[in-house]
Formats: C-alpha cells, sequence, structure tokens
C-alpha cells in the first residue's frame, strides 16, 4: 500500500527504508528502482533522489547500471553511523550490536582515559570530575534510568574523549552518545547502577583529575567490564 503523500518526505524515506533493510527486511541484493520508490511512497522524484543519496553515503545502497539500486552487504555499511546504530537497535540484531559497540568501547575508553591521563587541562580535568560526581549522585538515588542521568553521561564520554587528545578518538563521541541513549530511550539501563559502576566512574575522573595514567586506564576498564555484564543480560 502506498504510503500517504503527506508523510513522504525525504526523512520517512530514509527511515523507512533504512529501517528495512537494517533490519532485514530487505536483504543485501535486493533490487530497488526508482520509479518503484516514487510509487511505493508516493513521493517526487527528487524527494526521492535525496533520500537515495542518503542512504548511498550511510552505506546502504548502491546503484548500478542497467540494474537500478541495490541493497549492499552489512560489511559495507557505516556502521558507526548514528542512524544505523538506532536502526540496528531495534532489530533483530540487537543484542549482538550493543555487544560489538560496548567492545569498541572496552578497547577504546581505558586508553582514552590514561591518555586525559596526561594530556587533559585543568578545566577538562575538573568537568570530567564534576559529571562523574553528579552521575554518582543520580545513580545512587535510583535515578540511572533518568534524562538527567543519560546526559550527564553523554557528557562525561564525550569529554573523556575529548580530552585524551586523540582526534580520532573524539570523533567516537557520536556513535559512543548513540549508544547510551539507545539504551536508555529502550528501557535498557537500569535505575539502579550495577554495584562497582558508580565507582569505577568516579575513580577514573579522579584519576585523570590527578595525572595518574595507569589508575585511570584501570578503573576504565572496570568500568566498562560492568557494562559488559550489563549488556550481555540483555
Amino acid at each position: 500500500m502506498p504510503t500517504l503523500a503527506t508523510t513522504a518526505s525525504h526523512a520517512h524515506i530514509v527511515e523507512t527504508l533504512g529501517r528495512r533493510i537494517v533490519g532485514g527486511e530487505l536483504p543485501p541484493g535486493t533490487g530497488l528502482t526508482l520509479a518503484g520508490l516514487e510509487e511505493s511512497f508516493t513521493a517526487s522524484r527528487t524527494v526521492v533522489r535525496e533520500a537515495v543519496r542518503v542512504l548511498e553515503a550511510h552505506g546502504l545502497l548502491t546503484s548500478r547500471r542497467r540494474v537500478g539500486l541495490v541493497v549492499r552487504p552489512q560489511a559495507e555499511w557505516d556502521i558507526l553511523n548514528a542512524d544505523i546504530i538506532e536502526w540496528s537497535l531495534d532489530s533483530p540484531r540487537r543484542r549482538d550490536v550493543l555487544i560489538e559497540l560496548t567492545d569498541l568501547r572496552v578497547a577504546v575508553e581505558p586508553v582514552a582515559a590514561r591518555l586525559a591521563a596526561e594530556r587533559a587541562g585543568d578545566a577538562e580535568r575538573d568537568e570530567l570530575v564534576r559529571w562523574a560526581t553528579l552521575l554518582s549522585d543520580l545513580g545512587s538515588q535510583g535515578l540511572g534510568d533518568s534524562d538527567e542521568y543519560l546526559d550527564a553521561d553523554i557528557a562525561y564520554h564525550r569529554l573523556l574523549l575529548k580530552a585524551s587528545g586523540n582526534a580520532l578518538f573524539e570523533k567516537l563521541g557520536d556513535p559512543i552518545a548513540e549508544i547510551l541513549r539507545g539504551r536508555s530511550v529502550r528501557g535498557l539501563t537500569p535505575g539502579m547502577p550495577r554495584v562497582g559502576t558508580l565507582e569505577a566512574h568516579l575513580a577514573t575522573a579522579q584519576a585523570i583529575r590527578d595525572g595518574r595514567g595507569a589508575d585511570a586506564e584501570a578503573s576504565a576498564r572496570e568500568h566498562l567490564t560492568l557494562v559488559s555484564g550489563e549488556v550481555e543480560e540483555v
């Protein structure tokens, strides 16, 4: 059944097709045409082309001469793109995606913490402790699933990556924020964080403030080991 014209915007087509591809409804190799999409979404050729360009940039579609549009294999997707992370968390692969993304955090954030202890400015060190203290206060009140906790958690981890002084690490701020947000809005973040999580968060920030790189790395690794345990239970 065609989508109503009033909803067939560029953004609507991107999200609808993106979710169908990431969710497996349109598997790799599936062929599509601009004309078919125009009819399906009751949209103009211009709007459809704009949506297709976005999905091509995400690595989800490719154009082939004499064939049209083809769904690309998962290995070619931009899997750290915020849209793809969001769609993946609503797909049958949710648990696998959470585990993979948490594995990435385990590999990167402890090293970022060590580098932050060596390179961060004074203001960044104090700000990290402030965010970690707020997280500890909120979590101890059973507010680990609140919007306020989520905002503080995202701010803390973005700053941690930035304070490392590594531009590539800093670029991971968006996908990590999407992981944290995705878990929270889907009710996958506990109101009372796992025992030791809050303490490890605060210990990491304090070690960074004091310039203790090895301790910062160890505490960050402990924190993410606990987070991994939460994810495994999803």
